[in-house]
Protein backbone atom coordinates (compact mmCIF):
# COMPACT_ATOMS: atom_id res chain seq x y z
CA UNK A 1 0.00 0.00 0.00
CA UNK A 2 0.86 3.49 -1.19
CA UNK A 3 2.07 5.29 2.30
CA UNK A 4 0.71 8.38 0.94
CA UNK A 5 -2.62 7.23 0.49
CA UNK A 6 -5.45 8.46 2.74
CA UNK A 7 -7.01 5.57 4.06
CA UNK A 8 -8.03 6.86 7.82
CA UNK A 9 -10.42 8.97 9.63
CA UNK A 10 -9.61 10.80 12.33
CA UNK A 11 -10.90 8.28 14.62
CA UNK A 12 -8.51 5.80 13.43
CA UNK A 13 -5.65 7.93 13.23
CA UNK A 14 -6.25 8.99 16.30
CA UNK A 15 -5.88 5.34 17.92
CA UNK A 16 -2.94 4.55 15.73
CA UNK A 17 -1.15 7.13 16.71
CA UNK A 18 -2.46 7.30 20.33
CA UNK A 19 -3.42 11.08 20.32
CA UNK A 20 -6.46 12.44 21.05
CA UNK A 21 -9.02 13.59 17.84
CA UNK A 22 -9.10 16.76 18.80
CA UNK A 23 -5.29 17.31 19.12
CA UNK A 24 -5.08 15.59 15.42
CA UNK A 25 -7.33 18.93 14.72
CA UNK A 26 -5.18 21.31 16.63
CA UNK A 27 -2.10 19.36 14.48
CA UNK A 28 -3.75 20.07 11.25
CA UNK A 29 -4.62 23.93 11.89
CA UNK A 30 -1.08 24.63 12.95
CA UNK A 31 0.42 23.09 9.84
CA UNK A 32 2.08 20.10 11.63
CA UNK A 33 -0.06 17.61 9.68
CA UNK A 34 -1.81 18.37 7.04
CA UNK A 35 -4.24 15.48 6.02
CA UNK A 36 -6.48 15.15 2.67
CA UNK A 37 -10.08 16.09 2.65
CA UNK A 38 -12.98 14.71 1.28
CA UNK A 39 -15.38 16.46 1.67
CA UNK A 40 -15.34 17.82 5.34
CA UNK A 41 -13.69 14.85 6.77
CA UNK A 42 -9.94 14.39 7.12
CA UNK A 43 -8.17 11.56 5.34
CA UNK A 44 -4.70 10.39 7.28
CA UNK A 45 -2.38 8.34 5.57
CA UNK A 46 0.65 5.89 7.17
CA UNK A 47 2.63 9.01 6.03
CA UNK A 48 0.85 10.89 8.62
CA UNK A 49 0.31 8.62 11.22
CA UNK A 50 4.04 8.31 11.09
CA UNK A 51 4.47 11.91 11.54
CA UNK A 52 2.26 12.37 14.20
CA UNK A 53 4.19 10.10 16.23
CA UNK A 54 7.23 12.53 15.50
CA UNK A 55 5.32 15.22 17.04
CA UNK A 56 4.19 13.06 20.09
CA UNK A 57 8.24 12.21 20.28
CA UNK A 58 9.66 15.77 19.94
CA UNK A 59 6.33 17.11 22.75
CA UNK A 60 7.81 14.31 24.83
CA UNK A 61 11.25 15.53 24.48
CA UNK A 62 10.39 19.26 26.04
CA UNK A 63 9.53 20.96 22.29
CA UNK A 64 6.87 23.12 21.48
CA UNK A 65 4.89 22.58 19.21
CA UNK A 66 6.52 25.90 16.78
CA UNK A 67 9.73 24.23 17.66
CA UNK A 68 8.51 20.94 16.16
CA UNK A 69 6.97 22.70 13.08
CA UNK A 70 10.17 23.90 12.18
CA UNK A 71 12.17 20.60 13.43
CA UNK A 72 9.68 18.53 11.11
CA UNK A 73 10.37 21.42 8.19
CA UNK A 74 13.86 21.15 8.14
CA UNK A 75 14.06 17.57 8.18
CA UNK A 76 11.76 17.77 5.22
CA UNK A 77 14.09 20.10 3.66
CA UNK A 78 16.86 17.90 4.21
CA UNK A 79 14.96 15.10 2.38
CA UNK A 80 14.71 16.99 -0.26
CA UNK A 81 17.83 18.24 -1.02
CA UNK A 82 19.86 14.92 -0.06
CA UNK A 83 17.19 13.54 -3.11
CA UNK A 84 18.40 16.15 -5.46
CA UNK A 85 21.95 15.39 -4.52
CA UNK A 86 21.42 12.17 -5.04
CA UNK A 87 19.67 13.07 -8.74
CA UNK A 88 22.50 15.38 -9.49
CA UNK A 89 25.40 12.12 -8.82
CA UNK A 90 24.16 9.54 -10.57
CA UNK A 91 23.50 12.12 -13.68
CA UNK A 92 26.16 11.32 -16.53
CA UNK A 93 28.58 13.71 -16.69
CA UNK A 94 29.92 15.44 -19.83
CA UNK A 95 34.04 14.92 -20.83
CA UNK A 96 34.00 17.10 -22.53
CA UNK A 97 37.63 19.66 -22.24
CA UNK A 98 36.47 22.90 -22.20
CA UNK A 99 39.11 25.58 -23.00
CA UNK A 100 38.67 29.34 -22.28
CA UNK A 101 41.28 32.19 -23.98
CA UNK A 102 40.85 35.29 -22.91
CA UNK A 103 40.81 37.89 -25.66
CA UNK A 104 43.88 39.68 -26.24
CA UNK A 105 42.78 43.33 -26.16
Amino acid sequence: MDENFPAYVISIAAQLSGLHPQTLRQYDRLGLVTPQRSGRYRLYSVRDIRRLEKVQQLTSDGLNLEGIRRVLDLEEELLELRSRLQKYESEERSTALVVWRPRRA
